[in-house]
């Protein structure tokens, strides 16, 4: 296998600051991905980017009474991308403005898992999984590493421009996620963001101000988020549009845990739109979890890349590929695959379908050892 590399990008300072710093190592993909969601929202929804832009400014109000440094942060990186604090909050609340749009053929994304140390070789925390999106957005995507004055030190791989996605921090905690997609989201209240409510579980101190991270405001989107925590715990939230009467929290209750595009909750009041626009996502959660359940050996991160390079079902696998019955807007495959330690906080990527590209192995020990909660 080859190995393919995205851009590793650290900042460091007051929120500004940082966006501005971001925004200068990442103009060009933050253009572009403007570019990309110009297209997608104008394919999907027929909107222009002047209405998708006027569609975020009306999540302005919540994300300021939720997290205020964070619309700080998207002001700096639209000064140091060359663009306007307008482009950048339309790239931050891309999920609400396409399920606004198009809630009802809104595509499924992500195969993700955690592992807790009984069930791994070296007694560690494992977490990750494979984002899978429209194809351009490989193009777009970067590690960015958070140096802070003000929260924990994190690294997360995301879009260009975009707050935070899969990633780990220095408090221990690491996260993956998954959309959802019930049939509240075009009638939601301009609530938190998901992205935002994703890079709020980076700036986590602790296990419990994750949770309220996610359940303690008005959400605008349903999402899953799988957090885990160095020590050997972990926890899943499948969320809905509202306030913590649709987080549904749980413990796993064994050592493995696997979750796709769907609501494994049994006890939501609403439907749940995924498992009847994406059924792969029953198959891949199939697949994912029957070979965490019955693997039989303590897990390394070996075992979990070839997890995730899994093709049963192809194109519509673990492992992703564009299926060719689509449009070619509509295009989706494994952007990227991450696995991370807790423990060594260490992270592994590859830039693009596992099958294919092979894992670079990133340590993250001077990163993500130096935080203390006061």
């Amino acid at each position: 296998m080859t190995k393919q590399h995205f851009p590793r990008i650290r900042v460091q300072g007051l929120p500004f600051e940082r966006g501005r710093q971001y925004g200068q190592q990442a103009a060009s993909r933050i253009q572009r991905n403007i570019e990309i969601y110009r297209e997608m929202f104008a394919h999907y929804a027929g909107w222009d980017w002047p209405q998708a832009t006027s569609h975020a400014q009306t999540f302005g109000p919540a994300i300021a009474a939720y997290r205020p440094h964070f619309l700080d942060e998207m002001r700096g990186i639209a000064e140091g991308a060359g663009v306007s604090y307008e482009d950048i909050l339309a790239l931050n609340v891309r999920t609400e403005i396409r399920n606004f749009a198009i809630a009802k053929s809104a595509p499924g994304e992500c195969s993700s898992f955690v592992v807790l140390p009984p069930a791994t070789e070296n007694n560690h925390t494992l977490i990750g999984q494979n984002w899978d999106w429209v194809v351009p957005v490989s193009d777009t995507v970067v590690v960015l590493e958070v140096e802070a004055d003000d929260v924990p030190n994190f690294v997360t791989v995301v879009e260009a421009g975009l707050l935070a996605k899969t990633g780990m921090n220095a408090a221990g905690i690491g996260m993956t996620t998954n959309a959802l997609h019930s049939d509240l989201e075009s009638n939601a209240v301009p609530g938190i963001p998901y992205h935002v409510i994703l890079r709020a579980i980076l700036e986590s101190g602790s296990f419990s101000d994750a949770i309220a991270a996610i359940n303690g405001h008005v959400r605008a989107s349903s999402a899953n988020y799988t957090v885990a925590h160095r020590d050997g715990e972990a926890f899943n939230a499948e969320t809905a549009p509202g306030d913590f009467s649709r987080a549904y929290i749980s413990f796993p209750e064994t050592n493995v845990y696997a979750h796709t595009n769907h609501y494994l909750c049994r006890d939501i009041d609403f439907r749940d739109v995924g498992v009847w626009h994406g059924p792969d996502s029953l198959v891949r959660h199939r697949r994912l979890s029957r070979f965490l359940r019955t693997h039989p050996d303590e897990f390394t991160v070996s075992d979990l890349q070839r997890a995730l390079a899994d093709h049963f079902d192809f194109p519509n696998s673990v492992c992703c590929h564009p299926d060719p019955r689509d449009p070619a807007q509509e295009h989706f495959q494994t952007v990227t695959s991450v696995i991370m330690d807790l423990k060594t906080a260490t992270l592994w990527i590859a830039a693009g379908n596992p099958c294919e590209v092979g894992y670079t192995e990133i340590p993250y020990e001077d990163l993500l050892g130096v935080f203390q909660k006061s």
